[in-house]
């Protein structure tokens, strides 16, 4: 798992060269939002935050009203989601084909168990794989992919 470094307002304001007060009107007008708050309630942002300050003030100085500016960050995120769904889907893709490699290559050893051993093997392996087949084919038909 990623370990997500978060900023708060201060950290944040200092790392963009942007004010408190500038941040606090971008996150009112939904330019970025936290991603989560502290345990102190102190909102939290994600260090994704920063290009995306760094991308509203280059799209300033390039004169778009900050109503544009949203709405193509809204944009670029949608597609950033489409992409990120994409990538998912083909590594989830490539480990599949390492797991079939995998059990080819497993092959000869199971039929050289005993039929005891094998059966043992199988009911622990087949409800997590039976599970895990139904969540990609759930997966599959939700989302219309074939």
């Amino acid at each position: 798992m990623e370990n997500l470094i978060m900023y708060r307002i201060g950290e944040l304001s200092k790392l963009a060269s942007i004010s408190p007060r500038t941040i606090d009107y971008y996150t009112s007008l939904g330019l970025i939002a936290p991603a989560k708050r502290s345990d102190k309630n102190y909102r939290l942002y994600a260090s994704e935050t920063l290009a995306r300050l760094e991308r509203i003030e280059e799209m300033k100085k390039d004169k778009y009203t900050l109503d544009e500016i949203k709405a193509q960050l809204n944009s670029w995120s949608k597609i950033t989601q489409e992409e990120q769904l994409s990538r998912k889907l083909t590594d989830l893709q490539l480990h599949l084909s390492q797991l079939e490699r995998e059990v080819k290559e497993l092959e000869p050893v199971i039929k050289n168990l005993k039929p005891r051993q094998a059966n043992h093997l199988y009911t622990r392996l087949m409800p997590q794989t039976a599970a895990c087949i139904e969540a990609i084919m759930l997966l599959i038909n939700k989302g219309n992919l074939m």
